[in-house]
């Protein structure tokens, strides 16, 4: 399947620019762990890409936990301020967006992460995410709400002062696979590959990685 014509490209960040995932998940199986709890992808699927809190309270329900999800959230906060600097950039990411910018295509980052999250995850990569046009957080005031609404998906539309059809989002969870298609945008899903692709159907293209995403673009962009 070929995408309509591109002007400008939105990234969600966890899982497609920061290979932050398996940060995600250690953390998290620690917490869960110590109440003899599994943290797997039957769980993690219905959790990627939403607002901390709706993903907090999603596991603290799920798993019967005895803690809240506050509790939970401050727990895993801890234990982010060590991982989440250790954070790599996905295979083919930096190429990509290279790509893009050497093409003069804007961009933009619509993450569900707080502003004091995204710092810590891109600790090691500022210079890179300099290179983005726009980045819009999951806790700024003009997102009034996360993932799968389309808020923060208009709101990066509106920052690059794009038309929503000729955006392109690339995300990696069904949150926000739905949230780019509520938002009229197309959407290519680059699911981790113990994500079951049957729950990305919304998305135009499903591709294995970043890599791929160059020789569909090249047919696709606007310049």
């Amino acid at each position: 399947m070929r995408l309509r014509p591109v002007s400008h490209v939105i990234f969600d960040m966890d899982g497609v620019l920061l290979d932050t995932e398996t940060l995600y998940t250690e953390a998290t199986q620690h917490i869960v762990g110590r109440f003899g709890k599994t943290y797997d992808w039957s769980v993690k699927a219905n959790m990627i890409g939403r607002p901390a809190m709706d993903s907090a309270r999603y596991l603290v329900e799920t798993l019967a936990l005895p803690i809240s999800p506050d509790e939970y959230l401050s727990e895993r906060a801890v234990i982010f301020e060590k991982l989440m600097p250790t954070a790599e950039a996905m295979p083919g990411a930096r190429e990509l967006t290279t790509f893009l910018a050497a093409r003069g295509i804007p961009m933009a980052v619509a993450s569900s992460s707080s502003r004091a999250m995204f710092d810590l995850k891109t600790t090691r990569h500022r210079k890179w995410f300099t290179t983005f046009d726009v980045v819009v957080l999951g806790d700024d005031a003009r997102v009034h709400r996360g993932k799968p609404a389309p808020d923060i998906f208009l709101v990066a539309a509106g920052a690059l002062g794009a038309s929503t059809d000729r955006c392109l989002v690339i995300e990696d969870a069904p949150a926000g696979v739905d949230a780019a298609r509520a938002a009229g945008m197309q959407v290519v899903a680059i699911p981790d590959p113990g994500m079951d692709r049957s729950r990305l159907v919304h998305a135009d293209l499903v591709l294995d990685s970043l890599i791929e995403v160059n020789e569909v673009l090249t047919e696709s962009l606007l310049l």
